[in-house]
């Protein structure tokens, strides 16, 4: 039997897999965010239903798991292209340059649609960043690396009290303050500080180098790191101490409410518990999900081997979708289409509704993102088709 972990010769079904999962659940929550949006946090333990808080908690791992295994794959693509360091580190450059570019300029059109009422800087803002700053720290030592990784990881909430003021506030906005910039011509909403988004990155780089050792020295290192990370969740957050800007509390709507006020870490920037909470489990799955066979295989994977193109087709699908919709059940489409008051008439946020949603747009995308895969797949001598 051929040995599905050799880098030099194929895919590494557990990272397709996972990531493709990931990609999955991520769209429950952006289907979420178009039709059934809420005035309150569905995470607020004060407000939400644990319907509500369920649906959005379990999209949180989406974007740790995202970022580590850009890192992740980062790694595997030097080794399955046997490029050295310079061919990587411009590879890392230019893809991050071209990456911040589709976050400014094509995922706030396809969120928005015309005219434009702010710029947002997401998820793709802070990829885009640390591929740029992995580009750089490929050079050093494994030692400095995972150096860098875990003082970003781990150090970053000793700044959680810290806030901007004055002229050089702009600059540790972007570093770690969720913000929104009222400047000309259009705001800019700084959804997504940069730390500890490369930190992230790097550890998912050094991930890499487990995942090419033998089986069983490499599950071993994986159940240990993935262990480490859920038990040092459960005792950080117990202590309630350091960890998270927002200790959870007593509820007085009941025990199972106060779980979800543990359980309620931060995302914008990503705590170190948040991170621990997410991360730990999605590492402990690539050992089971090497063991996945049938078509639950070939069906996940087509998108976790495009995520990138599947993040922007899914987008652009929810939202023509919530306009439809929209339009039929409340005569409106107004306030998905351009400025507006608020929610029109009538609209009560309706879980039935996302869950009916989701899986359309999965199943609408899936065709698209199986012919891109293939196409990629097919036509290598197209070194553009390596950014998408």
């Amino acid at each position: 039997m051929e040995n599905a972990l050799d880098p030099y010769r194929f895919r590494i079904q557990s990272v397709d897999l996972l990531r493709g999962i990931v990609m999955i659940i991520m769209a429950l929550d952006h289907v979420r965010f178009f039709m059934g949006p809420t005035s309150f946090a569905p995470e607020d333990p004060t407000q939400t239903t644990v319907l509500l808080f369920f649906t959005r908690w379990i999209t949180h791992f989406c974007a740790p798991a995202f970022v580590f295994l850009a890192g992740t794959s980062t790694f595997l693509y030097a080794r399955n292209t046997n490029c050295d360091l310079q061919t990587l580190r411009n590879f890392l450059f230019t893809r991050g340059l071209w990456i911040i570019f589709v976050e400014i300029f094509l995922l706030n059109l396809v969120l928005q649609f015309l005219p434009y009422q702010f710029v947002t800087l997401q998820v793709l803002w802070v990829i885009g960043w640390s591929m740029i700053l992995l580009s750089g720290l490929i050079y050093l030592p494994r030692s400095m690396i995972l150096l860098f990784g875990l003082t970003l990881v781990f150090g970053h909430n000793l700044l959680d009290y810290i806030f901007a003021y004055g002229e050089g506030g702009w600059l540790y906005v972007l570093l770690h303050q969720k913000h929104m910039f009222m400047t000309r011509p259009l705001p800019i909403f700084v959804y997504y500080p940069l730390v500890p988004w490369p930190g992230i990155m790097a550890l998912g780089y050094l991930f890499g180098r487990l995942l090419v050792l033998s089986t069983p020295h490499r599950n071993a290192q994986i159940w240990t790191v993935g262990l480490i990370g859920i038990v040092l969740f459960l005792v950080l957050r117990a202590v309630n101490y350091y960890g998270d800007p927002v200790p959870w509390e007593t509820q007085e709507r009941g025990p199972i409410y106060t779980f979800l006020s543990f359980l309620n870490t931060e995302k914008y920037p990503p705590s170190l518990l948040f991170i621990l909470m997410t991360l730990g489990p999605s590492v402990l799955m690539i050992p089971w999900l090497e063991k996945w066979q049938g078509w639950k295989v070939k069906f996940i994977s087509v998108f976790g081997r495009v995520p990138f193109f599947f993040y922007l087709l899914h987008f652009t699908i929810a939202h023509v979708i919530a306009i439809i919709w929209s339009q039929w059940r409340f005569g409106t489409s107004e306030w998905w289409l351009g400025p507006s008051s608020g929610f029109p008439e009538g609209y009560q946020p309706d879980l039935a509704v996302v869950f009916a949603i989701w899986p359309l747009v999965i199943l609408i995308c899936y065709p698209l993102c199986l012919w891109f895969a293939n196409y990629k797949k097919a036509h290598k001598e197209y070194w553009w088709l390596s950014y998408l």
